[in-house]
Formats: structure tokens, sequence, C-alpha cells
């Protein structure tokens, strides 16, 4: 339980940071930025993926960012569409990009996905070495 409130509060801080950016680059200099409460649980979910970190530590980065990339997109648009399902809309809505589908992933954020596999593992290494579980 622990991994995952480190996970959900991590995923959180990344996003708003995220999001701050990119008001910067829209001319906001106060840098807002933001994110949803729904985003905890589902940045917690990260927890799960221990494991197939643990199985893709020998294997080159190019894979495993390509994985890590891969994973993300397709939860992100899961639990997106599970969102949009169960509440009648998802509390992200990409469908004002080109590189929307569905409205619920981008695919010109695949990049930021692919390294955000690397914090992850970054991450779960650090939990590791402090012996938290």
């Amino acid at each position: 339980m622990k991994r995952f409130f480190i996970y959900g509060l991590a995923g959180w801080g990344l996003e708003i940071m995220w999001t701050g950016l990119g008001s910067l680059l829209r001319g906001d200099l106060m840098l807002s930025g933001f994110s949803y409460l729904w985003m905890f649980p589902i940045y917690g979910l990260a927890r799960f993926l221990e494991p197939l970190h643990d199985r893709l530590r020998p294997w080159p980065w190019y894979l495993r960012g390509l994985i890590w990339m891969s994973a993300f997109l397709v939860i992100e648009y899961t639990t997106g569409w599970l969102l949009k399902s169960i509440l009648g809309s998802c509390p992200w809505n990409y469908s004002g990009s080109r590189f929307s589908v569905d409205g619920l992933i981008r695919l010109d954020y695949a990049p930021a996905w692919f390294f955000a596999g690397f914090l992850l593992e970054r991450l779960h290494d650090t939990l590791i070495e402090h012996s938290i579980l």
C-alpha cells in the first residue's frame, strides 16, 4: 500500500510539472500546473508494473522504453475509456489534438511516456534500495 501511495504522489507531481511547463510554452508565466483527483489511483497502479520492471532489467534501454511507452499509452487509454464509460466523461480530453485517439490519448506524447518509464524504473529501484514495502 505504501508503494501505491508513493507512485500516486509521484505521478501527480510529474503531471503538475508537465502541465506547468506546457502552460509556460503557451505564455503563462505563472506556470499553472494541474491534475485530477482521479489520477492519483491511476498513477498508483504503477505499483503493479514492478514485476514488469524486474523482467525488463536486462533488456536494452530502447526496448524497455518502447515497452513502457506502449504500456502507459494502453493504461491511459483504458482508464480513460473506463472513466468515460462509468462517469459519462473522462477528466482529460485530447479531442482538440490531431494526434488524439478517441480523445483519450495523444500519440505525440509517446516520447514523454518513453522517458517516464525510466523514471518509474528509478523510483522502483529507490524503493527497493530503501526497503519500502
